[in-house]
């Protein structure tokens, strides 16, 4: 499917058998698609954090069973416990998030994936769609540090110097 689409794949499945892929940058309902046909091309299984307005019948179904976790956005706090204790109950866990957080612009990026991957003790990588060259990857594994601020500024500038292409480009801040 990814390649019917028109899209290659940049990297193989992680190595590790939990960690988080940031997804950057996310404009689209698309890029849910994209990175899943990617994934799974490659031999993954990811799950992503999805609005819970969107799990009703049968799309719930569908979503659910291409791995889409029901989120409330509303409380930030129960959303990471929650995908801190998910993470801790499986053996093999790979989640996608999108630290913009919403497909729409935003000045400030969410820090949520950092203290998940903090308390869970998992790798992140550097996740990517490039609509502009048809590329999707999950990207470089980012080394984080206690300092959540610092690291969300080199992760921005990274992204940056990548010159990423978003399916709305006018919907894509890093900084």
């Amino acid at each position: 499917m990814l390649k019917m689409l028109g899209w290659k794949a940049g990297e193989p499945i992680v190595p590790e058998q939990k960690c988080i892929i940031l997804g950057v940058p996310h404009t689209s309902f698309w890029d849910f698609i994209v990175s899943y046909f990617y994934y799974t091309s490659v031999g993954g299984k990811a799950r992503c954090m999805i609005k819970k307005e969107l799990f009703f019948p049968p799309l719930g179904w569908i979503l659910k069973a291409m791995g889409g976790i029901p989120v409330d956005r509303k409380n930030s706090t129960n959303l990471i416990r929650s995908i801190i204790a998910n993470a801790k109950e499986y053996d093999t866990f790979h989640i996608a998030i999108a630290p913009e957080g919403t497909r729409k612009a935003v000045k400030r990026w969410k820090t949520g994936f950092h203290t998940i991957a903090r308390h869970a003790d998992m790798p992140v990588y550097l996740g990517y769609f490039d609509w502009s060259r048809k590329v999707v990857g999950r990207g470089q594994k980012f080394e984080l540090t206690d300092d959540a601020v610092a690291d969300m500024k080199r992760i921005q500038q990274i992204y940056e110097e990548m010159n990423l292409g978003a399916k709305h480009p006018d919907q894509y801040v890093t900084q």
